[in-house]
């Protein structure tokens, strides 16, 4: 882990992938925002950064999936940046698929208000739901139950670390068409998660009777997700394959790393477009 390494004149971070294991959908406000209920932890990959305070504020795009990311006001870093009042120097290194339901863009954001309070020397910012709904919980970038539009964070019983696979099927999919297909919008809150999880094999299990209400709506969109759900369950020690947040990216629970390192290989050879990483959950 890096994040919050110094290096020289800043910071080193991993803003790690948001995974949502559950996404239940439980309503919708007057001004069309919707409520969800959802059980968020985060992976020991994602994009890195490095930060460091600046005259006024600048950002660099490198790495594997840096196409399409922008470098100007559009950029959620910089967003963030802005909202602390502080001027950065970013320097983004891309290794998530961009519009891919990892909160890609909201950690990153998160990252940069971590690395600004560190150097600063600052509280965290409040608020943050102004930069974007999965910034908060990103800020915490640890197993959280997160409720209403993402604002309402509140801990969960320990879960064991979950070895697993992630999967892009090269299909990058915006949120907003997601939610308009969304069929139903006031389903079932998630219960409380049980406080004996103990393995991941438990822990799959438990999800196994929970949903992601957005999965029906994405594969309407984007048909090519069952074949990335089809993936992960044809490796004979997937426990669990769910789509996570909006889509398209789906994951794979194993109960060891060493078998969630083999079917990432076996998928990526089969699928060699396909974005595959195997990951440690928490």
């Amino acid at each position: 882990m890096i994040n919050g390494l110094p290096d020289g004149s800043g910071l080193r971070l991993l803003a790690p992938a948001k995974v949502n294991l559950t996404l239940h959908v439980t309503g919708q406000r007057a001004d069309g925002y919707h409520l969800l209920d959802s059980l968020v932890v985060f992976a020991d990959h994602g994009d890195l950064l490095h930060v460091s305070l600046a005259e006024r504020d600048e950002i660099s795009v490198s790495g594997p999936r840096s196409a399409g990311v922008p470098e100007d006001d559009r950029n959620l870093c910089i967003r963030a940046a802005r909202l602390t009042g502080r001027a950065v120097r970013i320097v983004l290194e891309k290794h998530l698929p961009n519009e891919a339901g990892l909160g890609g863009g909201s950690s990153d954001a998160a990252a940069v208000l971590r690395a600004i309070a560190q150097l600063t020397d600052t509280p965290l910012l409040d608020g943050v739901e102004r930069i974007g709904a999965d910034v908060p919980v990103c800020l915490a970038s640890h197993a959280m139950r997160m409720r209403g539009l993402g604002e309402i964070l509140t801990a969960v019983p320990p879960l064991p670390p979950l070895p697993a696979v992630l999967v892009n099927p090269a299909i990058p999919l915006a949120t907003p068409p997601v939610f308009k297909a969304l069929q139903r919008r006031d389903n079932a809150t998630m219960p409380p998660v049980p406080h004996d999880l103990r393995t991941p094999a438990q822990v799959a299990a438990w999800l196994a009777l929970q949903r992601n209400d957005l999965q029906e709506a994405a594969i309407s969109i984007a048909p090519g997700i069952p074949g990335a759900l089809s993936q992960l369950t044809a490796q004979a020690s997937c426990r669990l394959a769910r789509m996570s947040g909006s889509g398209a990216s789906c994951f794979g629970l194993f109960d060891t790393s060493e078998q969630a390192e083999a079917a990432a290989k076996a998928i990526s050879a089969a699928k060699p477009s396909w974005w595959v990483q195997s990951v440690v959950l928490k």
